[in-house]
């Protein structure tokens, strides 16, 4: 990209820079070339001067150019301030990027802004009575208690009557200066962003040549003034402080874009399909396509720790080719003072604002306190973070460009106010992965050109319950384990860290939950239950995913028939195992078949209005104590034995059916929808007519 001769907004910049030059004492041409460099303001305001082509340029250092640069430009904004900041007493507040731009733009401001014989003072030397024209510059980074809205304002009372010009600066006006300060200003300024022309007159005051080329605008607007200062030298030429700057800029966190596209994960299910659409919307929103008000803005990711929160944020800002903001509460709260903390919050929605179009992932949000839980020692403190993070996030919608995403464990403890309508106003939960989302989680840490032929469903069986993280470090050290017996990985390796070197499940007991699951299945898809999901045989037992239907689920049949099938597991156990054989898996834990079958029992007899005693329903400390009654519990097994009877009855007609599915499930462990459909089609299912099916996902064990 070719330089553009200089525009006239950047003659007062050039003015600027050459008075910064002659206070370091350079030797060498002015860059305005005016013939008179003792003050080229003054030639600027009297219209005396105009520019030539520039020859040897003067040499600063590379930040206090490029904060000459942008206080210049600011400036410039409001017609007649360089004037009146010369010649009249003009009352002004300017918002640094952050607080390490405070301290250059004060030098600045000293030097070039009010004109040779301005005293310019801060508010612990201010005394209007002793000098000519006294100038007030207060300058306050937020990092000291006294940088609050309630102290100077006495100063400013005094400057005002002095007929003073008040120039405050400091990364948050409102909370940092001055109140009277504000309330008196008549120009509030803000420093602007560095851009490509801005970084290519900061390389000309240094290095006295412009560069043949700049970054792209992206690049530049991911450039903070210190990576000028390592990038941008004197003994450099312009070209190779080009080159240095993209290399430094280029590696930042921003656009790290390693790891794999949000279309290579596996899992996240609707967070994935929130996150593809907004791809797509991004994509016609920077093609100018699709108005930002019809993008959603705002994301509260929540779920258990490991199940890829923050890759999902990656992933999606590679996806969609913008660059990551990524910050965290823990990150905010390591300022000492309040006043860093928010300092902090505001710098990280700013650099997400410059860097737009991008995403900015806010993890731990939960760290930040509810203010309905608040106490009184610490309800001042966390309601002001709170106060100005609902700021910030409320200006999504006045600022294009920034997608919000929130990450917590803890969704239930975020501010209700941050969750609102235009802020996060979306939560999706990450839940942990199921088998299929496993493997192929596995697979990708694996790599494909690593045990390419073996099938993974054995370690993501055995894995079951854990998340993405987890997969991760077992991949890693069964890695490391293969390469300390110098020999190639095995699945045997992963299994090995997967269960930290415990047995898997018996063959033994894997046959009977074979025979078990295959039981549930066939007697539940003959009464119309439940629509199969998957099979699986894991390390601790196994399960059959199910979508239960609602069609009949509240009429006596349907109750019933729900009973049979919670029962049919164990009866499936007595018909092909026998007897002796048969485990005690069923009736295990207050959620096992047993247990709920139990509890279906008890609501038809005492509280659905469907047993002997009639309509009625008793409360539960009532059933409590009829639960004493033997008569009453005569009631409740004599229904689970008819129950099991059909159950029995059911197995016995549909034997080649369940021993087929047992057979395959004790052989690959899992069996997702179409591998039951393919052995059903090869054994039908004695069936009863199907109702509509239609309902949640549940689990027999």
């Amino acid at each position: 990209m070719s330089i553009e001769v200089a525009t006239p907004r950047d003659l007062l910049a050039r003015a600027y820079l050459d008075m910064l030059a002659a206070e370091a004492g350079t030797n060498s041409s002015p860059l305005l070339r005016s013939g008179d460099p003792d003050d080229p303001i003054e030639r600027l305001i009297d219209d005396l001067w105009t520019a030539p082509e520039s020859a040897e340029r003067t040499s600063i250092r590379a930040d206090l150019a490029a904060a000459a640069i942008l206080v210049a430009r600011a400036i410039e904004r409001s017609d007649g301030l360089t004037r009146d900041l010369r010649r009249e007493c003009p009352v002004i507040s300017l918002a640094t990027h952050g607080a390490e731009v405070v301290s250059p733009v004060r030098r600045v401001l000293t030097t070039c802004a009010f004109g040779n014989d301005a005293k310019v003072l801060d508010d612990r030397a201010f005394d209007g009575a002793h000098y000519t024209r006294p100038v007030l510059l207060l300058a306050r980074d937020g990092t000291s208690n006294e940088h609050r809205p309630e102290k100077g304002n006495a100063i400013i009372s005094e400057a005002l009557h002095a007929r003073a010009p008040i120039f405050g600066l400091a990364p948050d006006p409102r909370r940092h200066l001055p109140r009277d300060l504000l309330r008196a200003a008549e120009h509030h300024l803000s420093l602007g962003q560095l851009d490509a022309s801005a970084i290519a007159l900061v390389i000309e005051a240094v290095t006295g040549r412009s560069p043949s080329t700049v970054p792209d605008e992206q690049l530049a607007r991911a450039v903070d003034i210190s990576d000028l200062t390592l990038s941008v030298r004197a003994d450099r030429n312009a070209d190779d402080c080009i080159k240095l700057l993209e290399k430094i800029v280029s590696t930042k966190s921003f656009f790290d874009h390693r790891g794999p596209r949000l279309e290579e994960l596996a899992g996240y299910g609707a967070a994935r399909e929130w996150g593809l659409n907004l791809v797509a919307d991004l994509r016609e929103y920077r093609a100018g396509r699709l108005d930002w008000e019809c993008l959603e803005k705002g994301l509260l990711l929540a779920g258990p720790p490991g199940v890829g929160k923050t890759q999902f944020a990656r992933a999606l800002a590679k996806s969609a080719d913008v660059p990551l903001v990524a910050s965290s509460v823990a990150d905010w709260n390591a300022a000492t003072y309040l006043s860093g903390t928010l300092a902090a919050i505001k710098e990280c929605f700013s650099r997400a604002r410059q860097l737009a179009p991008c995403i900015l992932f806010i993890d731990e949000l939960d760290g930040i306190s509810d203010r309905a839980t608040l106490t009184t020692e610490y309800k001042e403190y966390w309601t002001q973070i709170v106060n100005l993070l609902l700021e910030l996030l409320a200006g999504i919608e006045e600022r294009p460009g920034v997608i919000v995403i929130g990450a917590t464990n803890h969704p239930d403890h975020i501010d209700a106010a941050v969750k609102r309508a235009g802020r996060l106003d979306r939560t999706i939960e990450i839940e942990l992965p199921n088998s299929e989302n496993l493997a192929a989680i596995f697979r990708f840490h694996l790599g494909q050109d690593v045990l390419p032929a073996v099938n993974l469903m054995p370690a993501a069986l055995a894995a079951a319950g854990r998340t993405g993280a987890d997969v991760e470090a077992w991949v890693r050290r069964a890695k490391s384990r293969a390469r300390r017996a110098i020999r190639e990985i095995a699945l045997d390796d992963v299994l090995h860290e997967i269960r930290s070197g415990r047995e898997g499940m018996p063959e033994i007991l894997r046959r009977a939950c074979s025979v078990h699951e295959g039981g549930h299945l066939v007697v539940g898809i003959a009464l119309a239950v439940f629509e199969p999901q998957a099979l699986t045989i894991l390390d601790h037992g196994a399960t059959t995913r199910v979508e239960l239907s609602r069609a009949n689920s509240q009429t006596r049949a349907g109750i019933e028939n729900y009973m049979v099938a919670l029962l049919s597991g164990r009866a499936a156990e007595e018909m092909i195992l026998g007897t002796s054989q048969a485990t005690a898996g069923s009736g295990v834990g207050d959620n096992s078949d047993f247990s709920r079958a139990t509890q279906a029992a008890i609501d038809m007899e005492l509280r659905f209005g469907f047993g002997v005693i009639g309509v009625a329903h008793f409360s539960e400390r009532t059933t409590e104590m009829l639960l004493h009654d033997p008569s009453i519990v005569a009631l409740i097994t004599k229904r689970l034995d008819r129950c099991l009877t059909r159950a029995r009855e059911l197995v016995s007609a549909n034997r080649a059916a369940v021993e087929a599915v047992a057979k395959r499930l004790e052989e690959v462990g899992y069996l997702d929808r179409i591998a039951i459909g393919d052995l059903l089609k090869a054994h039908p299912v004695r069936t009863v007519e199907s109702p509509d099916r239609s309902g949640g996902a549940t689990g027999f064990e």
